[in-house]
C-alpha cells in the first residue's frame, strides 16, 4: 500500500517539474506568470490530492475497523448457530432416549385395575330410620333407645336428624328381639354422618357390632372409628384420598359423610363416601348388634339402615327373571341419583358386559306416601335415571328400556319404615 502511494505521488512531481522545464525555456515574462499560476494551481492540486488521500486512508481504516467488527459478530453467530445445533441435537437425542425410556416404561408398566367402591346393600330392609318428619323436634328419636348422654331429634337444613347434644352419648335400636343377635350372617350397614367445622381430637364417632345396652358381647367391644376424614378399625386405618395431610380431628367446612359396612360371614368392609377404606377378611368376633356412640356434642346422624342378604345378581336373574336392588338412592322427591347408587349401578353393568345376551327394563317403584299421580311420575323418572346412566357407561341403548310403576306394586307393607325402604327400589327386569 505505501509502495503504490509513492508512485503516484513521484508520478504527480515528475509532470510539476516538465512542466516547469518546459516554460523556463519561454520568455522571462510569460515564464514568470505561468510559473506563478502553476505554482498555485500545483499547491491547491497537491493539497487537493494530499486531502483526498487522507480521507481515502481514514474511510479506509474505518471500514477496516466495521469489517473487523462484521466478522466478529459473524463468528459469533456462527458459533451460536453451532451451539444451537449442537443443542438441539442433544436435546433432539435426550427426547429420543426418553421417549425411548418411555416406550419400556409403558411397555414395562403393568395395568392396574381397582374397584375402589364395590359395596352393594343388602336384600331386605330390616332396620330404617331417616328420622321420618313426623319425628317431633325436641324429642327422643322413637326407633332409638339411650345407653348413656343425651340424643334428641332437631332439624338440620329443613330435615329431620338425630343429635347429639353430649359427648359420650350411646344410642342402640329399639328393636323387639334387641336382647338376641339380630345381626344375620350376611348384612349391610349404611349412615350420613355430620362433622362441624373445627378441629377436635373429640371429632369422631363409633360404631360397635354389639348392643351394649341388651346383649353385651364381645363383639360390643370392637367398633369402627369414622373421623372427619379416614376410619379406623383395630389396627386398620385409613384416609379418604387426597385427604391425607389435613389431619384427622380437622374438618374445615362442616358436611354430611356417607359410611357404609358390608359384613359377609366374617369378611369385614368399610366404606367412606365412594371408597373403601377398610378390608378385613376373616373378624374374630361375630357382629350381633349395634351401638353408635358419638364423642362430640354437636354431631348429628340420619338415614340409617341395616339390610340383610344377599344373593349374587346373575343368581336372581336366573331363579327370577329381575335383580330387585333397593340400593340405588336418589335425592328426595327427586329423580338425581346419590353418589353411593353408584355400588349397585357398576354391579348390573358388569352383568351386562359380562352377559351380553342380558337385556333389562329398568323399572323404578315408590312407598305409598304422597300423592299417587305424583308418585307414579316419580317412579318413571327415576327408571328412566338409572337406564341413562348405564347408556352413558356404555351399555348399547336397544339393551335397555325404563318405566315406572308408582306404588301399585308393593313387596312390602307401607306401615314401617322397614316396609317402605323395601318398596322403594328399582327393578332389572329381564326381556
Amino acid at each position: 500500500m505505501k509502495s503504490k502511494n509513492f508512485n503516484l505521488q513521484l508520478k504527480t512531481f515528475i509532470k510539476i517539474l516538465f512542466v516547469i522545464g518546459f516554460f523556463l525555456l519561454s520568455p522571462q515574462r510569460t515564464e514568470a506568470q505561468f510559473f506563478k499560476k502553476l505554482a498555485k494551481h500545483a499547491k491547491e492540486k497537491i493539497n487537493r490530492e494530499a486531502e483526498r488521500r487522507s480521507e481515502r486512508r481514514v474511510d479506509k481504516a474505518i471500514d477496516k475497523k466495521f469489517d473487523k467488527a462484521e466478522d466478529k459478530l459473524d463468528g459469533e453467530k456462527t458459533n451460536k448457530k453451532e451451539e444451537n445445533s449442537n443443542k438441539n441435537e442433544k436435546e433432539i437425542s435426550n427426547s429420543e432416549s426418553t421417549n425411548s425410556n418411555q416406550s419400556k416404561e409403558k411397555s414395562t408398566k403393568p395395568t392396574v385395575v381397582w374397584n375402589k367402591f364395590d359395596f352393594v346393600p343388602g336384600d331386605t330392609v330390616i332396620f330404617e330410620d331417616e328420622p321420618s318428619s313426623d319425628e317431633e323436634n325436641g324429642e327422643f328419636p322413637s326407633r332409638w333407645d339411650l345407653y348413656k348422654g343425651n340424643v334428641e331429634i332437631g332439624e338440620v337444613n329443613g330435615e329431620n336428624v338425630i343429635m347429639f347434644l353430649s359427648s359420650q352419648s350411646y344410642i342402640v335400636p329399639y328393636l323387639k328381639n334387641s336382647k338376641e343377635d339380630y345381626l344375620p350372617d350376611v348384612f349391610t350397614l349404611e349412615l350420613d354422618v355430620w362433622f362441624s367445622k373445627g378441629s377436635s381430637t373429640a371429632n369422631r364417632l363409633w360404631i360397635y357390632l354389639g348392643d351394649q345396652k341388651n346383649y353385651r358381647s364381645n363383639a360390643a367391644h370392637h367398633s369402627l372409628t369414622v373421623m372427619p376424614h379416614s376410619l379406623e378399625f383395630g389396627d386398620s386405618e385409613k384416609d379418604y384420598p387426597g385427604t391425607e395431610n389435613t389431619g384427622w380431628a380437622t374438618e374445615k367446612t362442616g358436611s354430611w359423610r356417607h359410611i357404609s359396612i358390608a359384613y359377609t360371614k366374617g369378611k369385614y368392609k368399610a366404606y367412606f363416601n365412594d371408597t373403601r377404606l377398610i378390608n378385613i377378611p376373616h373378624l374374630e368376633v361375630n357382629p350381633t348388634g349395634l351401638t353408635i356412640e358419638a364423642g362430640n356434642d354437636n354431631m348429628y346422624i340420619k338415614n340409617i339402615r341395616i339390610a340383610k342378604g344377599g344373593v349374587k345378581y346373575y343368581d336372581r336373574v336366573l331363579s327370577e327373571g329381575k335383580i330387585i336392588v333397593n340400593g340405588i338412592k336418589f335425592d328426595v322427591n327427586k329423580a338425581t341419583l346419590k353418589p353411593e347408587s353408584m355400588g349397585p349401578i357398576n354391579k348390573i353393568y358388569k352383568l351386562m358386559v359380562k352377559n351380553p345376551e342380558l337385556n333389562f327394563s329398568v323399572e323404578g317403584h315408590t312407598d305409598s306416601d304422597g300423592y299417587e299421580s305424583t308418585n307414579l311420575t316419580l317412579s318413571k323418572a327415576r327408571g328412566k335415571a338409572v337406564m341413562d346412566k348405564l347408556i352413558s357407561m356404555g351399555i348399547s341403548a336397544d339393551r335397555l328400556k325404563s318405566t315406572g310403576w308408582g306404588e301399585s306394586k308393593p313387596i312390602d307393607n307401607n306401615s314401617t319404615s322397614e316396609g317402605k325402604a323395601n318398596n322403594r327400589r328399582v327393578e332389572f327386569v329381564k326381556f
